[in-house]
């Protein structure tokens, strides 16, 4: 098994998804993966959260160890092995405010991240999280996601939407003409379901315009995964 990267704690995922044309995700595709879909749908996924004791090679990095990451993420399987390709992910883009952890994801796994202001801001209410919102500064403007849970958070029902988007342990990416495949390992996370959910982004400037028709609209699914400690395995470079 490869060694632990990097490991930290992944806190509170507000997660709206969109049904897509998987035509749009084609440029985007690693090689040898194939766009993943949920009874029948190709789905992107927005995905704000906190990183918490963030740690390179078991080292915690200087003013590194905890902050936002926002994503643009879609869901794949590898070609070569069929039906008993496990399910994954593949990034759009990531969005970080640490410029160290940007080049260093960029360098080792060939991932799109991009540095910009974030800001995080979450109410309580009982103990339990009432409002979490993610924000992120492009062109000098603050755009946001965010979510108000309801009731109590729940473990995703088996072959539901929640969990077809939430339970991926594999990711794939490109580096400099190769596919590089890593493994992400965490405890099956309990949700909460939204009462309401909210995003305000230039789409067209941030993903491309390719894009915006489809994260316009209301999302096809949207809830709060409340995270864990997570660890991701050094990579590896694929024949595929």
């Amino acid at each position: 098994m490869p060694p632990i990267f990097f490991s930290a704690t992944w806190r509170y995922l507000a997660m709206l998804s969109y049904e897509i044309d998987p035509a749009v995700l084609q440029r985007h595709l690693p090689a040898g993966l194939a766009v993943d879909t949920w009874q029948g749908r190709a789905l992107v996924s927005l995905v704000g959260f906190l990183f918490l004791d963030t740690r390179l090679l078991g080292l915690p990095i200087p003013w590194h160890r905890s902050f936002e990451e926002v994503n643009l993420r879609f869901y794949v399987r590898r070609r070569d092995l069929g039906e008993a390709a496990p399910r994954a992910v593949a990034f759009v883009k990531e969005i970080v405010p640490r410029p160290a952890i940007a080049w260093t994801a960029r360098a080792v796994y060939g991932e799109h991240y991009q540095v910009m202001p974030m800001r995080h801001q979450i109410e309580y209410a009982a103990g339990a999280p009432a409002s979490v919102e993610y924000g992120w500064r492009l062109r000098g403007r603050w755009q946001r996601l965010g979510v108000r849970p309801q009731g109590v958070a729940q473990p995703m029902t088996p072959g539901s939407e929640a969990e077809f988007i939430a339970e991926h342990y594999w990711g794939y990416a490109s580096q400099r003409g190769r596919t590089v495949e890593y493994q992400v390992e965490h405890p099956p996370w309990r949700v909460w379901q939204v009462s309401e959910h909210w995003l305000e982004c230039d789409v067209a400037a941030l993903y491309g315009p390719e894009f915006a028709p489809f994260l316009a609209g209301p999302p096809s699914s949207a809830f709060l995964a409340e995270g864990s400690a997570v660890v991701v395995r050094q990579g590896r470079r694929l024949s595929i």
